[in-house]
């Protein structure tokens, strides 16, 4: 509130800044009142916004138990390194044990030139590379047959070393990797096929002329005359070689994708026996699902239980005391995890070793051991929490992308009143409406009052200024009159 001014005695002596003052502290008690209410609102806006985010953080956690991913969690291990697993779709992999032999890895075609020195350089000319399949190699004439993809010419410049040599059939991308290899005779040109598997086999034609090492001696297209890098041997391309359950399985790759329905299987080296692949429900992402929900119930119910208090030995009551939207939220947060639940094998949070503590907040406890002896069966769980599957049905409940099949679950109910408390005109949204049109309304009594106030110091300040002034006449008057009489006493 603005001072109007102040008053200056006249020489009465009357302290009329101070009797203004007093008079107007009186009346700024009410706007002191306002300010203190709208601190308390404002306190509570903040509160709610707390209550709120950790509601989301309920949901989000029943929200999870509501979800098929969830409970098709699994875990899947390998009694050998030789074949290597993980599970690539939980929804896919199936509880079980698989027997996995490996008698063969997949390769990719590779052959080496004659050692030469460093320095010594090519015909000009052009190497030739077409990838494609090599059959009859076990064989002294091996016949090749291209693969889909065209030939690819690589344009050797006379003088071009191996290592230039290697440089360009890198950069020519037609699928063969080249390398220099240096031993105590000399260096060597290696081709590898980029790619495993009999298809990635490849022939290698050479065109050269001019001075220089001929370039015919980095060809590979007649294995059976050992001409070029025939001479010096070829290690094939082939195929992985595996047995699974019995059934023999061959892939061009290392990495077995589509082989097992869920499963990737990685082959790193041919088995002398079996590699036993296990797979089982992912109990321990089950348990960290379940302890989500307890801890998150947990936070909520003793952040409410701390609002809503009130201590009878200092007098003092919570922020929330006596809100009936904070203790009706706790309310059916504690009648939802108590109510039966459907009708299978599970039926109450008591049966996993959910109960409410002892304590008077009503907090949640869980016993892990009862848990994991109730996730030794994992279906009559997930029935619990997400219901019971009905064949043939699809669709959404709730807009939580639920499967319609799990209504009535435990989780999707639970999930369904968080989302209805969270959602637009829920009833976090409602009373904060209300708290924000209280706190407006309160301002606008703090201008009004301030407004009063300041109208009645300014008349109050007008008073005085005159009562002053006609004082301070008086006065002067009293005092003339005092030396008259002073004065007629003295001439008498």
């Amino acid at each position: 509130m603005a001072t109007t001014g102040s008053v200056t005695s006249s020489g009465t002596n009357f302290d009329i800044d101070g009797l203004i003052s007093k008079l107007i502290s009186i009346d700024q008690r009410a706007v002191t009142k306002l300010q203190t209410q709208a601190s308390a609102m404002q306190s509570q806006v903040s509160t709610l916004g707390t209550l709120k985010a950790m509601t989301s953080t309920l949901s989000d956690a029943v929200s999870a138990l509501s979800k098929p991913d969830v409970w098709a969690s699994k875990t899947v291990s390998s009694t050998s390194s030789a074949v290597g697993v993980k599970v690539s779709d939980s929804s896919q992999a199936m509880a079980g044990t698989l027997q996995v032999s490996v008698s063969q890895l997949a390769r990719g075609q590779s052959v080496s030139s004659s050692a030469m020195a460093a320095t010594d350089g090519f015909q000009a000319g052009t190497l030739t590379l077409q990838v494609g399949t090599w059959s009859g190699t076990s064989g002294s004439s091996p016949s090749f047959a291209a693969g889909s993809s065209a030939a690819v010419d690589v344009a050797i410049e006379q003088g071009d070393t191996l290592a230039t040599v290697a440089s360009k059939i890198n950069a020519a991308g037609a699928g063969v990797t080249a390398s220099v290899i240096t031993d105590l005779s000399g260096q060597r040109l290696v081709m590898r096929s980029a790619d495993t598997g009999e298809a990635a086999g490849f022939k290698v034609s050479a065109n050269g002329s001019g001075s220089g090492t001929a370039l015919s001696n980095l060809a590979f297209d007649a294995p059976g005359t050992n001409a070029g890098m025939a001479a010096n041997g070829v290690s094939w391309a082939a195929n992985a070689m595996a047995n699974i359950d019995g059934i023999a399985v061959t892939s061009a790759s290392n990495t077995l994708t589509d082989t097992v329905p869920g499963l990737t299987l990685t082959l790193s080296q041919v088995t002398t026996s079996p590699a036993a692949i296990s797979t089982g429900t992912d109990t321990a992402a089950l348990t960290t699902a379940v302890q989500g929900f307890v801890n998150a119930y947990n936070n909520l119910n003793t952040q409410i239980a701390s609002l809503s208090s009130y201590n009878a030995s200092t007098g003092k009551a919570g922020l929330m005391q006596g809100d009936s939207m904070v203790t009706g939220l706790q309310t059916m947060m504690r009648r939802l995890a108590g109510a039966p639940n459907g009708s299978g094998a599970i039926t109450t949070l008591s049966q996993l070793g959910i109960a409410f503590s002892k304590t008077a907040d009503g907090s949640l406890t869980l016993d892990s051991a009862k848990l994991a002896q109730a996730l030794a069966k994992p279906d009559d769980v997930k029935a619990f929490f997400m219901g019971p599957a009905t064949t043939g049905t699809t669709g959404t409940t709730d807009g939580s992308g639920t499967d319609s099949s799990s209504a009535g679950g435990f989780a999707t109910r639970f999930f369904a009143f968080t989302t209805g408390v969270l959602g637009t005109d829920g009833s976090f949204d409602t009373r904060n409406k209300s708290l924000q049109e209280q706190i407006s309304d309160n301002s606008d009594e703090q201008t009004r009052e301030n407004d009063r106030i300041s109208q009645t110091e300014a008349r109050l300040r007008l008073q005085y200024s005159a009562l002053d002034a006609k004082l301070s006449t008086l006065n002067a008057l009293n005092d003339y009159v005092k030396q008259q009489i002073t004065t007629w006493n003295k001439s008498n």
